[in-house]
């Protein structure tokens, strides 16, 4: 007697399914979820996260550049989840990188997770030009369930681009020819040459001598040109080995078996070198962890209504349809990988961030599936940077946003960008995503039609506190915005009688914070002595509010005074002649301004001055002037430095009906935060996020708390209201912050 034998089957429906649980997928499900969509979440691994997963453990890169740029960390989902790493997590312990973001995920009732859930199946109907996805099938590993994932909208984050492809989207593999997109970087011929793959390994000190017997398949290491064309060091480990790199001339998804074994071989190779060469000091190390999950760079880029290329990435071109930004330098790496005889990488900066469209976050042939991660619209060179995984993040928000959206309005993402484009780009702005540049235009936000007042405001940047100096064998840059300016004053040594040259340059684009145009010098005699403050007539008033570049001219007879008090708006940036990084690993252009001008050394050291005249780049109104990042200037309320409770109070002409209030914290973008090992950051919670506050309201000529917090560390926070009645004056009072002197405020919407 024949028993029919059947697998489990089941269909789950909801109104977005997305494919791929790395940091882009995390953000569109999120997004999406936020927005009120039921969103299923599926994942092929046991754990979230991608290549930054304890399963691969790559640090999270974004716009940052590690420092390149200024102001450019992202904020929205991302951003949150960077913060609270820094919170729960400052050693960099990848298993708590997992539940930061497990958590993420898990705190959304709209999502439904599935791990552990390879999606290989995919139905979808229409002609090559128009097609529609129906339904996406994978299989629960572990669990013998077969499931049916339909919905309205579908976000392709697999990275390698596989539910497009079986869905049959228009998609490119390798690098375009030069001519075809006028890419410098491009080569003269189209190919199939993609990044390669990497594999990380950790080193731990046993504190005793530990043998090291190698497997029978490592490679030699001394019989290739690693030794010589790489840097081994004993006590490196994680991502040190980024270069450990291969697969690019083959097909890296269909080969990554093959390139797997490679990378192996390589790094039990590399080990072998270090413990048993006898050029190292590796007694008692011990290799701690290998990673079994090559990380993939690149494969299939789908094709969208905009394709972006290198010539947007450095021009930095302000899309109409702008939703998401990145700064990673453009960053390729030879075909040999580690076998190559040239750099590790080569990379090409921009001045500053550069912005990502919609249209290139949605596919060309299929109308209702968007991506998110390394598999957008753009050519080989571009992608170059978008790869990025902070910057795949912001992608997945903006794509998530936009699916929410169009499920919402009963449309596809082309349709959504040609006619809702305003309310696209206004729902990332208030859920604080990673966009650069636009202005608060929401009808519903009451604080539009208010009149903001603070208790006081700085309105003169003043560090005078001295902890350390700086020699002036280069120049020295420091970097503050202003609305006019009438001078500063320098906190200068001087080993003798010499005159001292500054220059007052424009930046450019209001991104940037490179010097660009010379608008104004001058010159003051300065005698021997130590501590003097020497004015210099720095006279200039722009036409709108905007950071400036104040350089001090090399002069080795004068020493610069250095605070350890930082003052948010104000950075410090020495000339830089030499490469930041060994040349065999990664080859940049020094001569690039945001090279030329590094901050890695001077974080949070600002240089001792101060502006001669007033200011009125801080006061209450920029609290309510539509932006939440810096764009020109920094845009937010900070208070004069006091240790009194300091408040921003919203008056109406006509009381108002408010039941939620939203704000935004400063949580110090310029901070370079990180996922696990790279740097440390030598505090757990941004000093300048507001700890304790309470939110009150004028009710019969009395002031009513509506709510009280304690302890925040967080950014954006949003509290439903229940004032009783109509209020005509409500205000946020500010009891303490998490360290910094002053109070600073970002934004405050009121609904």
């Amino acid at each position: 007697m024949e028993v029919a034998v059947r697998m489990r089957q089941e269909t789950v429906q909801t109104d977005i399914t997305v494919i791929g649980g790395g940091l882009a997928g995390i953000c569109a499900a999120v997004a999406a979820a936020r927005l009120g969509s039921k969103v299923a979440l599926i994942q092929n691994r046991p754990v979230l996260g991608g290549n930054s997963s304890s399963e691969v453990r790559v640090w999270v890169c974004g716009a940052t550049g590690h420092g390149i740029h200024r102001y450019a960390r992202e904020t929205g989902i991302m951003g949150e989840m960077f913060v609270e790493n820094q919170y729960r997590n400052p050693e960099g312990n990848p298993y708590y990188w997992d539940l930061v973001m497990l958590e993420t995920v898990k705190a959304e009732p709209n999502i439904s997770l599935y791990l552990n859930t390879d999606v290989h199946e995919v139905e979808a109907q229409g002609t090559e030009e128009q097609r529609e996805i129906h339904a996406v099938i994978g299989w629960m590993m572990g669990s013998e369930r077969r499931i049916r994932f339909e919905s309205k909208q579908f976000i392709d984050c697999t990275g390698d681009g596989l539910v497009g492809f079986l869905a049959g989207a228009k998609y490119r593999i390798g690098r375009e020819a030069r001519h075809e997109y006028n890419e410098v970087w491009a080569p003269e011929v189209a190919d199939d040459i993609t990044l390669g793959s990497t594999i990380l390994f950790y080193t731990k000190d046993e504190g005793r001598p530990v043998k090291y017997v190698p497997p029978s398949f490592a490679r030699d290491i001394t019989k290739t040109t690693i030794p010589l064309k790489r840097v081994i060091r004993s006590g490196d480990s994680g991502c040190h080995y980024w270069w450990i790199e291969w697969g690019g001339e083959h097909d890296i998804v269909h080969d990554n078996e093959m390139v797997r074994d490679e990378l192996w071989a390589a790094i039990y190779g590399i080990w072998d070198y270090i413990k048993n060469s006898g050029q190292f000091d590796a007694d008692n190390m011990t290799l701690e962890w290998v990673g079994s999950v090559p990380g993939k760079r690149e494969y299939r880029r789908f094709t969208g209504d905009y394709v972006l290329s290198q010539g947007d990435i450095l021009a930095q071109e302000p899309f109409e349809d702008r939703v998401a930004f990145g700064g990673w330098s453009i960053d390729l790496h030879p075909p040999q990988g580690m076998y190559a005889t040239e750099s590790g990488s080569k990379h090409m900066h921009m001045d500053g961030i550069y912005h990502i469209p919609f249209r290139s976050l949605y596919s060309a042939n299929i109308s209702n599936m968007l991506m998110a991660g390394r598999d957008i619209s753009a050519t080989h060179v571009a992608f170059g940077t978008t790869r990025v995984m902070a910057t795949c993040a912001v992608i997945g928000e903006a794509a998530g946003t936009g699916a929410a959206l169009c499920v919402k309005n009963k449309v596809s993402p082309r349709t959504l960008v040609k006619e809702y484009l305003q309310e696209l780009q206004q729902t990332l702005l208030r859920q604080d995503a990673s966009v650069v540049g636009l202005v608060n235009q929401d009808p519903e936000d009451l604080a539009r039609q208010a009149v903001a007042s603070a208790t006081s405001a700085t309105k003169q940047i003043r560090i005078e506190h001295s902890h350390e100096t700086q020699s002036m064998d280069t120049d020295f840059g420091i970097i503050f915005p202003i609305d006019r300016l009438e001078g500063i004053e320098l906190l200068l040594d001087a080993s003798g009688e010499t005159t001292v040259e500054v220059e007052l340059w424009s930046t450019g684009r209001e991104e940037n914070y490179v010097p660009h145009t010379l608008e104004a010098k001058a010159s003051a005699a300065i005698e021997s002595g130590e501590k003097q403050w020497i004015s210099f007539d720095l006279a200039w008033s722009p036409e709108k509010e905007q950071s400036v570049f104040v350089i001090v001219k090399a002069n080795e007879a004068i020493k610069l005074h250095l605070s350890h008090e930082p003052m948010t708006g104000v950075l410090s940036s020495k000339e830089s002649r030499e490469s930041r990084a060994v040349v065999q690993l990664e080859h940049h252009d020094v001569a690039q301004p945001v090279v030329k001008w590094s901050i890695r050394q001077h974080t949070r050291k600002p240089a001792c001055f101060r502006t001669i005249g007033l200011v009125d780049v801080f006061g209450p109104a920029k609290a309510i002037d539509g932006y939440v990042r810096p764009y020109g200037g920094q845009h937010m309320w900070i208070s004069e430095a006091s240790s009194e409770e300091q408040a921003l109070t919203l008056a109406w002409a006509r009381p108002v009906a408010v039941k939620e209030l939203h704000l935004t914290f400063n949580d110090d973008v310029n901070e370079d935060l990180i996922n696990l090992h790279h740097h440390r950051t030598d505090f757990e919670i941004i000093p300048e996020l507001v700890k304790d506050y309470r939110i009150e309201a004028l009710v019969d000529g009395a002031w009513t708390v509506l709510h009280q917090e304690k302890a925040n560390r967080k950014r954006k926070r949003v509290h439903a209201l229940a004032p009783e009645g109509l209020i005509s004056e409500l205000r946020l009072v500010c009891e303490s912050t998490n360290g910094c002197p002053r109070t600073e405020l970002i934004e405050i919407r009121a609904y």
